[in-house]
């Protein structure tokens, strides 16, 4: 039997028995989990699951009362603030886009590079080939490089979520946070999404919170089902799906 200690040679970040209560009430309760580095990994669970605030914790909005939460093998999350843990390589993207909509898409993906510069080197600053040729990148990668020089005010809902993405992997993250990605969006969308994230995994670990199951189904990757703040279960989404606790709990609903 693997100990957790001997998982964590190979762990990008890793929760043990992480509790925190708000009131009296138990948001997160004894929740271990670990995500390993090049993983996508989809976190299911009903509303007041403790999905949001695990994530919270992972970036240094909430603190945990008890547990470990510990980052490339090392790095004691707990003790950092979020500017901190932005800066070794968590990014998060929130369900609702945060975009600057009257600027050009490729103006959104430059702003979002040169975060890390300061105002001052900002507004200084010309872009380097080796920073265009990585926006191209991004742009390809968001499915957005013929929209490059449109205001991302005049995008769809699902461009913008897309956009989004876009500029937080500008950041080069470790590990990206993604909150219901695919809520609103059309079918089509929602498809294109799956992709999109899968190939994000390629190149970082990526963790996923959705309620579409249609679409943990698409991405075809480990699913872990929270409720009431700890793991219910975990494995392939056929797996997760037919477990009794989880039909009570969540699909049953």
């Amino acid at each position: 039997m693997n100990t957790i200690a001997e998982t964590r040679t190979k762990s990008l970040l890793y929760l043990e028995d992480v509790s925190v209560s708000f009131d009296g009430f138990k948001a997160i309760n004894s929740l271990s989990l670990v995500i390993e580095p090049g993983e996508l990994r989809a976190i299911i669970g009903p509303n007041g699951a403790g999905k949001t605030t695990m994530m919270d914790i992972i970036t240094g909005k909430t603190r945990p009362d008890t547990g470990k939460v510990i980052f490339e093998d090392e790095i004691d999350l707990t003790k950092k603030d979020e500017a901190d843990i932005a800066q070794l390589g968590i990014g998060r993207k929130f369900q609702k886009p945060t975009v600057f909509e009257s600027h050009t898409v490729w103006d959104n993906l430059e702003l979002a590079l040169n975060r890390s510069r300061g105002v001052f080197a900002t507004l200084f600053y010309t872009l380097s080939a080796e920073d265009k040729s990585r926006i191209e990148e991004i742009l390809s990668t968001i499915r957005m490089t013929h929209r490059a020089h449109e205001y991302a005010a005049n995008l769809s809902h699902g461009q913008k979520q897309w956009l989004e993405i876009g500029m937080l992997l500008a950041q080069e993250p470790k590990l990206l946070l993604v909150d219901e990605p695919v809520a609103g969006m059309t079918d089509a969308e929602t498809a294109e999404t799956a992709i999109l994230l899968r190939e994000i995994a390629k190149t970082r670990s990526v963790v996923v919170v959705e309620h579409d199951m249609g679409f943990i189904r698409d991405l075809g990757v480990k699913v872990t089902c929270l409720a009431e703040g700890s793991v219910l279960a975990e494995g392939s989404i056929d797996f997760v799906s037919s477990d009794p606790k989880v039909i009570e709990n969540y699909l049953g609903r």
